[in-house]
């Protein structure tokens, strides 16, 4: 395995490299543009939209933060 390598690559684990965004209504989306399986366990990273720089449309509309 080279220095850059992924262990989950190198292990054949089923992952996503990108951030995992969670919306409001429990809508979600992946910065990793081929994502199509939007599972929490599935990423390393997960934010709620809300904590995104410059904000989103979520907390525009007033829908806040997701609850637990």
């Amino acid at each position: 395995m080279g220095a850059n390598a992924c262990p989950a690559c190198a292990a054949g684990t089923d992952h996503c490299h990108g951030t995992l965004i969670a919306h409001a209504g429990r809508f979600a989306e992946c910065t990793e543009g081929g994502c199509v399986e939007f599972e929490v366990v599935r990423h390393a990273f997960v934010v709620e939209c809300t904590d995104l720089a410059g904000g989103c449309a979520c907390a525009e509309r007033g829908l806040g933060r997701l609850a637990g």
